[in-house]
C-alpha cells in the first residue's frame, strides 16, 4: 500500500528542530515571566522598615528607676 499523505517541513508537529526551539523559548519565557513576576511581588510587599516602639524605661539594658 502507497501512503499519499504530503509531510509539510513547516508544519510544528512533524519538524523536530522548530518545535524543540519553539519550546525552549516558550520555557525561557515562562521561566523570566516567574522570576520577574517575583521579584515584583516581594519588590511591593517589602519590609515598610523600622517601626517606632515605645520601650519603657526600666526594661532598657541598664534601668532607670523612679
Amino acid at each position: 500500500m502507497e501512503n499519499n499523505t504530503v509531510v509539510n517541513k513547516n508544519d510544528f508537529t512533524n519538524n523536530w528542530v522548530s518545535s524543540s526551539r519553539f519550546l525552549f523559548y516558550i520555557s525561557i519565557f515562562c521561566f523570566l515571566s516567574f522570576v520577574l513576576g517575583g521579584c515584583y511581588q516581594l519588590y511591593k510587599h517589602r519590609y515598610p522598615g523600622k517601626p517606632e516602639v515605645n520601650v519603657p524605661e526600666n526594661t532598657l539594658y541598664n534601668p532607670k528607676y523612679k
